[in-house]
């Protein structure tokens, strides 16, 4: 078999030794445009679990990677005139030219051909792929392989708001650093790490505006030395910084829905990048190449092609994923700066990506963690300074909750002509009786024509209003969490089967008419909404108004009005739905008027010293669709008239939204609320644990956690998680022996 190589970085090398190992007679060539030993970059960082990955594949140069490693275990951060020291992490660092000197030995031995300084254009890779029986695209993030096949690739490239420039210095660090410097001109970020006993990789970063205000946009490589060796020169001790082919550049986002073509297939930053402050381009580039070789034991090329994009795929979308995370932690740090203290900004940098959380920090380094919950509580005022952050009060106006937690509201499809029964209480005070701060109850919807099914919960007429009081007064009299109520209206998501018997599928009998801000169906064989007027509006304004005042009448503590997941009002809030000509269509502030006026009824009849919090989408995830700077505009118009908390949640507007799940994988947009919207926010979305918890609250990305399933899974999620974390928390009396049982 003859296989070429287009680049030879450490992907192509590690997949030529790895292939000649197991297929001596394979003809392998690879082509480089630098000289051998000559790169880009001064280090590359690893891992213990990538070193194991590295031995099982090759032992030779596993072990001289090794015998050139530097190791550390410590992370210092430098923010705001303080040092901060987290222990028990492990890194291995070495020079990138040592990593390439070792893996082109390596190849010599085994016979891959290299040929170096040789410059590959379009018509040469077409003519090597033509006569190679297998082709690889290592070239890179700017990947000339990538571009002749684009059309069978489709790639992704975005190029992200940041500037970064990848220096040297001869400082010798002894830890994994993270600098914050504020100047003048604003926040400059560093990276940096040792990677032989004499030299570190120094990574500076900073915002466009930043860099602008610096004139380093109009400065030679030279200047932006000379620049930046003053402004670290506290730093530096002396020490110079060193330049190897050092520019200010934009980082790349890069994403390929298919990574082959034919006999050709992409590995390394060709195929992904990820972000260099979490430190795994080459990691993963090295293990493409690990999974690559094993998947050419097959006999059939084009089924090892396709089991290497289905495992590599799979594995670097998680990767990429804590990467971009990372990444906006550095392209916002402004955000925190200002209004973190030292301990809580290096919380949040070190819970950044979501890889490393509350719990499996205070493995890492215990006396971080107990200093982190100190901080938090003291700035905060609280007298037990020892009580993890999911277990602090929180308050609202004047609904006083005893921790974070919330137990989210979740259309439970059981009602009977929009009455809630001895399922909603039996529910519901279960979960209040669990130990949650707040509860708060399904979407109940303002109208017959407002539910989403016909089990759907209700409060227009005064039976539902009585059976809600019922249960109010339950939770009030047998547990110590609040209870609100979460009013909503379908819109055109109206008229559906129960959520199991075919989920935002049309009724085949029985429906009601429907409407919404525009005339578009939710699903093409969906009901077309009539798209309201102003005596609609009029009408639904009312609607919310009664259904405040039964609220009222039944005790509930606080009120969510459902702003989110495509339901009336949300459907004026995107532009995905909203196709309007008029006063209530175009730019956000014009589309949020309708909802702004249905909050405003509400506010207007609920108890002053009772807070009312609002659900919205942030982003829609499809382009054209509602963005994060419209969610933090409308969140700002929402507090100005008076709402207490926003609810971030996203997407559900349309059934063709894309959104990229993960662990608390809506956090940042409430992050993002809360610090620039100046509100407090609940955030929701995959959080499965206490430790999700503690780490959201630590790390100041959202006041409330909102938690759903688990929930489900286990009404007692809160008491359970307090005898987990050993905090003494009130249980109901006649359950008193539970909180002394330990299971054996």
């Amino acid at each position: 078999m003859k296989i070429s190589a287009i680049g030879a970085g450490p992907a192509a090398l590690y997949f030529a030794i790895l292939r000649k190992k197991a297929r001596p007679k394979d003809e392998i060539v690879l082509y480089e445009r630098n000289a051998p030993m000559q790169t880009f970059g001064w280090g590359v960082v690893f891992s213990d679990e990538t070193l194991g990955n590295f031995e099982a594949a090759d032992k030779p140069s596993h072990d001289a990677i090794v015998s050139r490693f530097k190791h550390w275990t410590d992370i210092d951060v430098f923010v705001k005139g303080e040092r901060i020291r987290s222990t028990g992490h492990g890194f291995a660092g070495m020079g990138r030219r040592e990593l390439l000197g070792v893996l082109q030995e390596r190849c010599k031995e085994l016979g891959v051909q290299m040929v170096f300084e040789r410059e590959i254009e379009q018509a040469d890779i077409e003519r090597i792929s033509k006569e190679s029986d297998l082709l690889i695209g290592a070239d890179g993030a700017n990947s000339k392989v990538r571009k002749l096949f684009e059309k069978e690739l489709q790639p992704t490239v975005d190029v992200r708001k940041c500037k970064y420039i990848w220096l040297g210095t001869d400082l010798r660090l002894t830890s994994f650093t993270f600098i914050f410097e504020k100047n003048e001109h604003g926040i400059f970020n560093v990276h940096a790490y040792p990677f032989d006993k004499t030299t570190s990789t120094f990574i500076v970063e900073c915002d466009d505006a930043t860099w602008r205000a610096a004139g380093l946009d109009k400065a030679s490589s030279e200047e932006s030395v000379a620049y930046l060796q003053k402004l670290f020169a506290k730093y530096l001790d002396g020490s110079k910084l060193l330049t190897n082919k050092s520019l200010w550049i934009n980082f790349p986002t890069i994403k390929n829905e298919r990574w082959f073509a034919g006999n050709t297939v992409l590995m390394g930053d060709a195929a992904r990048t990820a972000h260099f402050s979490i430190g795994s381009g080459t990691k993963l580039a090295m293990e493409d190449a690990i999974a690559l070789a094993k998947h050419l034991e097959s006999d059939d090329s084009q089924t090892a092609l396709r089991g290497y994009e289905l495992e590599r795929k799979d594995q670097s979308a998680r990767i990429q994923k804590s990467a971009q995370d990372s990444l906006l932690f550095f392209e916002n740090v402004k955000r925190w700066h200002d209004v973190q203290s030292p301990l809580a900004l290096t919380f949040n940098l070190m819970t950044r990506s979501k890889r490393i959380t509350y719990d499996n920090l205070k493995l890492r380094d215990p006396d971080l963690v107990a200093k982190v919950t100190r901080d938090f509580n003291q700035t905060r005022g609280y007298t037990d300074t020892d009580r993890p952050p999911m277990f602090t009060p929180f308050s609202l106006r004047g609904m006083h909750l005893l921790n974070r937690v919330v137990v989210s509201p979740m259309c439970m499809y059981s009602a009977t002509n929009g009455v809630p029964n001895d399922f909603h209480l039996v529910h519901l005070g279960a979960r209040a009786m669990g130990g949650a701060g707040l509860v708060i109850a399904e979407m109940t919807d303002v109208s017959p024509e407002g539910r989403i099914t016909p089990g759907c919960a209700g409060i227009w007429n005064d039976e539902q209003a009585a059976s809600w009081k019922r249960i109010v007064e339950f939770v009030h009299e047998r547990s110590r969490a609040k209870i609100g109520l979460q009013l909503g209206h379908a819109g055109r998501k109206g008229a559906t089967k129960l959520m199991w018997e075919g989920m935002d599928q049309p009724l085949e009998s029985g429906a009601w008419p429907l409407m919404a801000a525009s005339a578009i169906p939710y699903y093409p064989h969906s009901q077309v909404p009539k798209a309201m007027d102003a005596k609609d509006m009029e009408l639904v304004v009312s609607q919310y108004r009664a259904a405040t005042k039964r609220a009222v009448s039944c005790g509930f503590d606080m009120l969510e009005i459902h702003m989110a997941h495509g339901y009336l009002l949300a459907s004026f809030l995107s532009p995905l739905t909203n196709r309007r000509t008029d006063e209530h269509g175009g730019p956000i502030a014009n589309r949020a008027k309708f909802p702004l006026a249905v909050f405003d009824a509400v506010r207007g009849e609920f108890p002053k010293d009772k807070p009312i919090t609002v659900r919205i989408s942030a982003v829609d995830w499809e382009d054209d669709g509602m963005t994060e700077e419209d969610s933090v505009a409308l969140s700002e118009m929402l507090r100005d008239r008076g709402c207490d908390a926003i609810n971030v949640s996203s997407g559900q507007t349309t059934p063709d939204a894309k959104p990229i799940f993960g662990r608390m994988w809506q956090t940042r947009f409430a992050d993002r609320i809360r610090h620039e919207a100046k509100i407090p926010t609940i955030a929701v979305g995959n959080i499965a644990s206490g430790d999700h918890a503690n780490t959201i609250i630590a790390a100041g990305r959202a006041d409330l956690c909102a938690i759903a399933r688990p929930h489900l899974d286990d009404p007692n999620f809160t008491l359970h998680t307090a005898k987990e974390q050993n905090v003494d928390v009130w249980w109901p009396d006649p359950y008193f022996p539970g909180k002394l049982w330990k299971r054996i």
